[in-house]
């Protein structure tokens, strides 16, 4: 069942898991995953920790403390977060060490609410690295315009970091430019550039599902023969940016004092429209050095029918370009997109994470100790 998996892998591709829940680590399912489909990674958003918590598996006894302590909702449900990602990166630890740091990552999502708020942003990125105290930790920034000054705040003060929601390439070229940025505010500051780490996370399905919607509403052959082009060609001109900063005398000056480079991560990667193949966004963006982080249906995909066929980015500029160009000539705007896209992302978050803190503070009141 992994033989697509291991290719993967061997193309270089980490393959990171793109779901967390208590039950998935108290049962040994993650670490089943790690052992048996090439998992050497774990990411969170509020999206996920909404469904974990809400599904209510493992959580009452610390709910029931955390009712007793009186803490405040917010308070909380940091604590109950916290503890999952904490105990998530103590089972990929051992494979945090064997990759030298560069796998066997965690991360765990600033509250969606301060996506706008720089100052906010990086207190919150500095209070997560402290609450889970793993160096096998990244926290995730959103690539909002708030957002960059944070990403280079924080990594100069030496923390790792997940800049999520990145939708368009320009915004790529700026989250990469942070990151150096942060990079040599590190080195000023004397600290070790190798001990710290990146990735970049390049939204791919919902490319499609937008720009689809739009062709489909345009209604020409033209139009349709376009349709499930965007979202990888998209993904694939990151590559070539990412190949092209990641090549610059910026860059090899930090590398020579031991930093690392950014990772792309594709995420987003479970298909969306059913007329496509369920595992399009991961065998059509292989390429050394990314990570795709994946849904566990898309995982089951991939290992069940997934065909790996080496690498299917490099050599694709020329045609990407091609295909996003012919979209626009449709009237279609690439940037129109790529900002509804970022703000539907964000307000989608803090969506998931008022409903997760409306949940919680409901079992918080429930649980609470009757006054004698």
């Amino acid at each position: 069942m992994t033989d697509a998996l291991k290719r993967l892998s061997d193309e270089g591709v980490a393959i990171w898991l793109d779901d967390l829940s208590r039950k998935r680590i108290t049962s040994g399912n993650l670490a089943e995953l790690m052992d048996q489909s090439h998992v050497v990674g774990v990411t969170t958003n509020p999206s996920i920790f909404q469904k974990a918590i809400a599904g209510g598996d493992g959580y009452e006894q610390q709910l029931t403390d955390l009712a007793a302590r009186k803490l405040t909702v917010d308070e909380a449900l940091r604590m109950i977060t916290t503890a999952d990602v904490r105990d998530a990166a103590d089972v990929l630890r051992p494979l945090y060490e064997a990759s030298g740091g560069q796998d066997g990552r965690v991360s765990i999502e600033v509250d969606p609410r301060l996506a706008h708020n720089t100052a906010a942003t990086i207190a919150e990125a500095k209070q997560l690295a402290w609450l889970v105290d793993r160096p096998n930790t990244l926290i995730k920034i959103p690539a909002t315009k708030a957002g960059l000054p944070a990403i280079t705040e924080v990594i100069g003060r030496g923390i790792s970091v997940n800049v999520t929601l990145i939708f368009s390439l320009e915004r790529y070229r700026e989250v990469m430019d942070a990151y150096l940025a942060g990079l040599e505010k590190a080195r000023a500051a004397g600290l070790d550039l190798s001990l710290i780490r990146s990735v970049a996370s390049f939204f791919v399905s919902r490319v499609d599902t937008e720009i689809d919607k739009r062709l489909e509403k345009l209604g020409s052959d033209e139009a349709k023969a376009l349709k499930g082009k965007a979202a990888v060609a998209n993904a694939r001109l990151a590559y070539q940016a990412y190949e092209e900063v990641f090549s610059s005398d910026r860059w090899q000056a930090l590398e020579r004092e031991g930093a690392h480079k950014q990772r792309p991560l594709w995420a987003s990667t479970g298909v969306k429209d059913p007329a496509y193949p369920d595992t399009l966004y991961v065998t059509e963006l292989v390429a050394p050095g990314i990570v795709n982080t994946m849904p566990e249906a898309t995982l089951d995909a991939v290992a069940d029918h997934g065909e790996v066929t080496g690498d299917t980015i490099r050599g694709t500029y020329e045609q990407s370009q091609g295909e996003l160009d012919a979209i626009g000539a449709l009237g279609i705007s690439y940037d129109d997109v790529v900002q509804l896209l970022e703000d539907e992302g964000v307000e989608k978050f803090a969506v998931s994470w008022n409903e997760l803190l409306g949940s919680t503070e409901a079992e918080l009141k429930r649980l609470a100790p009757k006054e004698a």
